[in-house]
């Protein structure tokens, strides 16, 4: 039963966004003719594709009867999808992406994030997500910039480059504030602050509020719990992952400012704040499990 509830899962995502993944596609190529003023309203009925590709996904979860979603938002009336968000969270598995684009859709705006360079690989959807404006980032090493200096400041040109267009309508910016996946092995090898955390990294943080700051309605803190352990994408498309606890912190947007130009004031200050939520949210974790 789980096996065949798999298949069938991954089957019907595969051949949706297939179908999405067309339209997208072609509109995407028509904005490279268009005036620069049309541009933008293309890229409105680009995000209906998305909207709707995320809309079937949340359907197809509760039909096939995936998983049961907890969710604990206790300030959700002062959401609403006519505003800029931004969403911090933690990070454990890919069926995150899946969870959270769930339990936001018709909330808030549609959920953009950053990822690897690596994955505009992944057939339809890395193309898509690039058409759609998601901002990819290259993770250069110390070694990397070593070689090549000009590597430093490369992820922070494409962030800001991303929070120009997301600047055009409300969107909502997910951040996974960690870098990577939450294992074990990464874990250890880390100076660990948090028991069940890897340390957050906060330049695309810093990036976003630096850009955005007066655009953002809200910060919305959002924490995944897998009570029963975390699941790889195949065993939650099996239905084998039978309850996630999700809690959202509606919370103000601080009030950052940076009086020196290389922005290390800015980073200070966001470096505190990502600190005390991951703190908070380090507890939660230990709580719920």
């Amino acid at each position: 039963m789980y096996f065949l509830r798999g298949v069938l899962a991954i089957t019907l995502i595969a051949l949706w966004t297939i179908c999405v993944f067309v339209p997208l596609f072609l509109m995407a190529l028509i904005c490279y003719v268009l005036p620069k003023t049309w541009v933008v309203h293309m890229h409105r009925w680009m995000e209906v594709w998305l909207y709707l590709w995320t809309g079937f996904n949340r359907l197809l979860i509760r039909a096939l009867g995936i998983s049961e979603m907890d969710v604990r938002w206790p300030d959700l009336e002062s959401v609403g999808t006519d505003r800029w968000y931004l969403v911090v969270c933690n990070h454990q598995t890919w069926t995150d992406i899946l969870v959270l684009q769930t339990v936001l859709w018709g909330r808030v705006p549609q959920v953009k994030f950053f990822t690897k360079q690596e994955l505009i690989w992944i057939p339809a959807i890395g193309l898509g997500m690039f058409a759609l404006g998601f901002p990819y980032v290259k993770r250069a090493t110390k070694a990397q910039i070593k070689k090549r200096p000009e590597l430093k400041n490369a992820d922070k040109e494409s962030i800001e480059a991303a929070c120009r267009r997301f600047q055009e309508h409300p969107c909502t910016v997910l951040n996974f504030v960690e870098g990577t996946r939450f294992t074990p092995s990464k874990h250890s090898r880390q100076n660990p602050r948090f028991k069940h955390l890897l340390n957050p990294k906060i330049g695309g943080v810093s990036t976003v509020l630096g850009n955005m700051e007066s655009h953002l309605h809200r910060l919305l803190d959002i924490t995944i719990i897998y009570p029963d352990g975390t699941p790889t994408f195949w065993e939650f498309l099996q239905g084998r992952c039978r309850r996630i606890v999700v809690q959202v912190d509606t919370l103000e947007v601080p009030q950052l400012r940076s009086d020196d130009d290389d922005g290390r004031a800015l980073r200070r200050q966001v470096a505190s704040l990502v600190e005390e939520r991951w703190t908070h949210k380090d507890q939660l974790l230990d709580a719920l499990r």
